[in-house]
């Protein structure tokens, strides 16, 4: 299913004449970890260690893994390089998905029936079918929108779990989105970043759906959690202690907030944020999330504590309204 990129792999360690290599894989490529190792091993002459731990993007590259496995080279699948600088020498491999996606985007079309102007979006893994998915929306006589690459965004159309620049830059051209990929965490994300209808052509599913009732879920639970952290008092600041989710001065703002308003603030940092961590701090009320926004929406349920990010934790102390976070989707307050 997915393009590894065997040859270009092997010439990339031949190059740069290293001796033991890392290989990163998100945990749907792991099942590729023995494979890969014994290729490279044959064809590279080379040690090679496979990471184990979760890696949920490029900003979650294992340098400290790196450093203590001696190896000079770390393999990073799935993902395009963040900003940051590397410790190690780094190669991205994209990992991208081969099978067609022309079924799973015809799907979609009647969804999108009533929109004319309609922004395209998708991940690093389908990023080459954007020609495509252009192709068939004008077919359909649909005016095509793909936003430009910056920043973190290495493709036009990209988007990431915490960097939605690329759709934003035509949120206002757009009457809807149509997001290319599985699972629905990136497709959410562009509804709650733009306030606009999101189909989703999922190919791994082979469907089309909406997602709107969802944003609406999420958005009602996200109203709540801030609701009922506005009676906390004891503070946890989350910060990541991953390469590219450390940001201390986001860490010194929220905390300088929480205590111009009389609320007490926990520094915390971790490399592995998990309820199970977070629920051992029994005397804090609530937390504040400043490094994967995955960890406030994905996971804050099982805290059974408010979990905000850092901007909802600014519109619980009133430093910022909530429609400039929820756009046109705001709960009638």
């Amino acid at each position: 299913m997915y393009d590894l990129e065997e040859k270009r792999l092997v010439r990339e360690v031949v190059d740069r004449r290293a001796h033991r290599v890392l290989i990163q894989l998100p945990d749907g490529l792991k099942q590729e970890g023995f494979r890969l190792a014994r290729f490279l091993e044959n064809k590279a002459g080379v040690e090679v260690v496979v990471s184990a731990d979760p890696c949920y993007g490029a900003c979650d590259v294992a340098f400290s893994d790196a450093e203590q496995m001696r190896a000079d080279l770390i393999v990073h699948y799935g993902h395009t390089p963040s900003v940051f600088p590397a410790k190690i020498p780094t190669v991205y491999l994209e990992a991208r998905v081969k099978e067609d996606m022309t079924k799973a985007i015809k799907k979609a079309l009647p969804f999108l029936a009533n929109l004319r102007r309609i922004g395209v979006a998708t991940t690093i893994q389908h990023i080459h079918e954007l020609e495509n998915v252009k192709r068939i929306l004008k077919d359909e006589g649909k005016i095509v929108l793909i936003g430009k690459a910056r920043g973190n965004i290495k493709y036009d159309g990209q988007v990431l779990g915490c960097d939605f620049t690329a759709v934003n830059s035509i949120a206002n051209e757009a009457d809807g989105f149509l997001f290319v990929g599985g699972g629905n965490f990136h497709a959410l994300g562009i509804a709650l970043a733009t306030g606009k209808r999101v189909v989703v052509a999922d190919p791994y599913l082979n469907e089309a759906r909406e997602i709107e009732n969802l944003k609406r879920k999420v958005l009602r639970q996200r109203w709540a959690t801030i609701c009922k952290a506005k009676k906390a008092q004891r503070f946890g600041i989350i910060i990541g202690l991953k390469p590219g989710q450390t940001n201390l001065q986001l860490v010194a703002k929220v905390k300088r907030e929480l205590q111009t308003r009389g609320k007490r603030a926990l520094l915390i940092c971790m490399r592995e944020i998990t309820p199970e961590k977070l629920l051992a701090f029994s005397e804090i009320d609530a937390f504040v999330n400043t490094a994967c926004p995955r960890v406030a929406i994905d996971d804050a349920i099982q805290v059974k504590k408010p979990v905000l990010t850092s901007d909802e934790t600014l519109i619980m102390l009133g430093r910022m309204p909530w429609e400039a976070y929820a756009k046109e989707n705001a709960p009638k307050t």
